[in-house]
């Protein structure tokens, strides 16, 4: 009987991985190349898609764990998500995963790993990073689609994709009608230059990898500024303080209801 269970158990998780990636097949496979600026990425068209409507479109940015080039990985961490057949039927929106190459980061950040510490140095302006650049140019590329909503056009992204989150508003605040950040961070001088963008903050309160301060100081620099910050402190998260924030209910109706 105890094996019998066993292989039923074993069975069902075999089962189970192969309908989560036939599930992921349903993001399609593409790439933006023009000029020096090449990247790949995955994208979730809405079920019954019909390019004479417009859709609103979020792009996510991933983590330095899904970083490479086999244009997969990214999906890791969010994919499952907007494959959730409530969320299609609810929010019928264009998800695109982009990929960082491992040679780069999202975000014009100096990492220190002397000392088997990370020190984050967040730069205040500079030029982007290559996958920066070139998920500008992606970003304004799809924006010339005429299924595009320009007035529903998100962004949002976890540890090194929040940071990346964070600088995509500070070089397109206009762009973006709202945003969530997870676990990431930016040079506080920065936030002047979004404090008019919707946005969410989620972090794990233990947080070692990117200490959950870097969170907190940008929605200080909110109030400062006279904005009430969106924030979300998970007290018993460490690093992934993700799969929390995409279990909260309200994130996704409070994301697709901001427009410019």
């Amino acid at each position: 009987m105890k094996t019998l269970k066993l292989i039923a158990s074993i069975t069902f998780l075999f089962y189970g991985i192969v309908v989560n990636a036939q599930d992921l097949k349903k993001y399609d496979s593409g790439n933006y190349i023009n000029g020096k600026d090449s990247i790949y990425y995955r994208i979730l068209f809405p079920e019954n898609f019909d390019a004479k409507q417009q859709y609103p479109i979020l792009f996510f940015l991933h983590g330095r764990g899904e970083s490479g080039t086999d244009n997969q990985k990214q999906l890791n961490n969010g994919g499952k998500l907007f494959l959730d057949p409530a969320f299609r039927k609810k929010f019928p929106a264009i998800v695109v995963f982009p990929q960082c190459s491992n040679q780069s980061y999202w975000a014009n950040v100096q990492i220190n790993t002397q000392g088997g510490k990370r020190e984050f140095n967040f730069v205040k302006g500079g030029k982007p990073t290559p996958p920066m650049h070139a998920v500008l140019g992606m970003i304004d590329n799809f924006l010339d689609k005429p299924f595009i909503d320009k007035k529903r056009v998100y962004v949002g992204g976890l540890s090194m994709g929040g940071m990346g989150t964070y600088e995509l508003l500070r070089r397109k605040p206009k762009t973006f009608a709202a945003a969530f950040a997870i676990c990431g961070g930016d040079h506080i001088a920065n936030v002047q230059k979004y404090k008019k963008v919707p946005l969410w903050i989620f972090h794990g309160e233990k947080d070692d990898v990117v200490p959950v301060v870097f969170s907190t100081k940008i929605a200080d620099q909110l109030k400062v500024l006279g904005k009430t910050p969106k924030i979300t402190l998970y007290p018993n998260a460490n690093h992934n303080s993700w799969d929390s924030a995409f279990a909260e209910p309200e994130l996704m109706p409070w994301l697709f209801a901001q427009h410019n």
